[in-house]
């Protein structure tokens, strides 16, 4: 396959190339903030990091530029890890191995990063450039978006000193988002001691497995399937109906990602072994059936397992059944004045036991802070009255459209000059830093774009090469392009 150093616009891609090659899974920022650092005084640039990591470089106007307002570009370092659970990778060490496929680039079984490492990548192709117009110029690099946007929390007042932020975070090329939702992160949690298992029971593992996934905001819409929704529904006929007990359950990975796969291990007598493997193939056929227009490759397996050390006691195996299955999830509402976009969603992202407790995790996002209340409410509602303990933290707040913005209008105008048709002005499912950095910045103008990516957040993430070159080439001539 085609190296990715040799596509269009080269300088971009050998950057992002670059990226690639340091790992940088949230939570993980030191390498990828030391690269960031080395590379703006390798320039002779002003670089700055501060308490938590964010690192800032600043690069002076260009010849004729210098009485425009100046500009930030803002960015993420770190990238969601998910792989397939066959895969063996190591995100806190190895590189990413990006691969060209047709029109896209895309990643070997894991996560590609180009969220956001391609609007990362333009960042620092700007900076290292001498043939590129510009104004008084910050690229601004936050830590730790993906896991609830503590970069963008931790920045300080003062810091930076641009007027207008342009966030190359988005994922839809020709697309200028201006508004996006707020989040909340519920987490509910059961305790237990572990009960004999009942004597003469058998082992079996299920596994639900090869479900799309993607991004909690973005791929919301697309009302994928949920693993743990799907599971615990199974789970629930499987108690119910024929004499199982659950032991262990192991759903999703990450809070912002629609859950993949899901595990448990369950005993049931012996005499009830091929049942049970009967209603594991009813529950595939169902699944296959009913998802068929969203999803191609569910699979839900079962095999014998060794026995468990213990189970989870039936009560609270029974109580937790019923919670995820009562939960809210998925989109909760659409806004009312903008078809098509979504303005509350809850996903129920990891459900997972370690023999002392179960923990249950959904990230909760809304345009409209009432609507997100009142969400919160009802998963706190279902929970508690299965005896979890429920603790919302995380909360960060949505960000209002300015419809009569300045660099919207002038990025409206310059999109229709090269590329002869309207941008999309948008609100976005999903949490952008630009809401939490206008708390910082009040009055800051501030609007979003980016490549065209698809299926971020999951092994799938691919980003579409020709929208790099636009998303580039509309970049540039944005600068250009700055009021003064």
């Amino acid at each position: 396959m085609a190296d990715i150093r040799e596509l269009n616009p080269k300088a971009l891609w050998r950057n992002f190339y670059r990226i690639t090659q340091v790992p940088r899974p949230s939570g993980k920022k030191d390498k990828i903030g030391r690269f960031l650092v080395d590379f703006g005084k390798s320039l002779g640039l002003e670089t700055l990091q501060d308490e938590v990591g964010n690192v800032l470089i600043r690069k002076p106007a260009t010849p004729g530029m210098e009485g425009r307002k100046p500009v930030i570009l803002q960015a993420h370092m770190d990238m969601v890890p998910q792989k397939n659970s066959d895969v063996a990778h190591d995100f806190e060490r190895d590189p990413i191995t990006a691969l060209v496929d047709g029109e896209w680039v895309k990643a070997q079984s894991t996560t590609l990063g180009a969220d956001n490492g391609i609007g990362l990548a333009a960042a620092l192709t700007v900076l290292e450039a001498n043939d590129i117009p510009h104004p008084d110029l910050e690229v601004f690099v936050t830590v730790d978006e993906e896991t609830g946007m503590y970069g963008a929390f931790g920045l300080q007042p003062g810091f930076l000193k641009g007027k207008i932020l342009l966030n190359l975070d988005s994922e839809d090329e020709g697309e200028l988002y201006v508004g996006c939702a707020g989040g909340l992160d519920a987490t509910m949690t059961f305790r237990y001691r572990e009960v004999p298992v009942p004597e003469g029971d058998v082992a079996l593992k299920v596994s639900l497995t090869g479900l799309k996934g993607g991004h909690s905001g973005m791929d919301i819409v697309l009302q994928r399937a949920n693993a743990n929704k799907l599971m615990f529904r199974f789970l629930r006929e499987a108690v119910a109906e024929y004499e199982a007990r659950l032991a262990c359950i192991e759903g999703g990975s990450l809070r912002n990602a629609i859950p993949r796969e899901a595990f448990a291990v369950v005993t049931v007598p012996a005499d009830g072994v091929d049942d049970l493997i009967e209603l594991v193939e009813t529950y595939r056929d169902l699944f296959i059936s009913e998802y068929r227009h969203k999803e191609d490759n569910i699979d839900l397996t079962v095999e014998e397992t060794a026995l468990p050390a213990g189970l989870i006691p039936e009560e609270v195996q029974d109580d937790l059944i019923h919670a995820v299955c009562a939960c809210p999830d998925g989109v909760f509402r659409f806004i009312d004045d903008v078809p098509g976009i979504v303005e509350t969603s809850n996903n129920l992202a990891i459900v997972k036991s370690d023999g002392s407790t179960i923990v249950a995790k959904s990230l909760l996002r809304s345009s409209v802070e009432s609507r997100k209340e009142e969400l919160a409410d009802m998963v706190e509602s279902v929970f508690a009255l299965a005896g979890a303990q429920v603790e919302f933290s995380g909360g960060y707040p949505g960000w209002a459209p300015d419809m009569q913005s300045p660099i919207l209008q002038t990025m409206k105008r310059v999109y229709k000059q090269r590329f002869g048709k309207e941008p999309k002005v948008m609100i976005i499912h999903a949490g952008l830093e630009c809401g939490i950095l206008g708390t910082h910045y009040p009055g800051m103008d501030m609007i979003s774009f980016g490549p065209t990516i698809r299926h971020p957040h999951s092994p799938d993430e691919k980003v579409n090469i020709e929208s790099v070159g636009k998303f580039w080439e509309y970049l540039l001539a944005t600068l250009a392009e700055i009021p003064a």
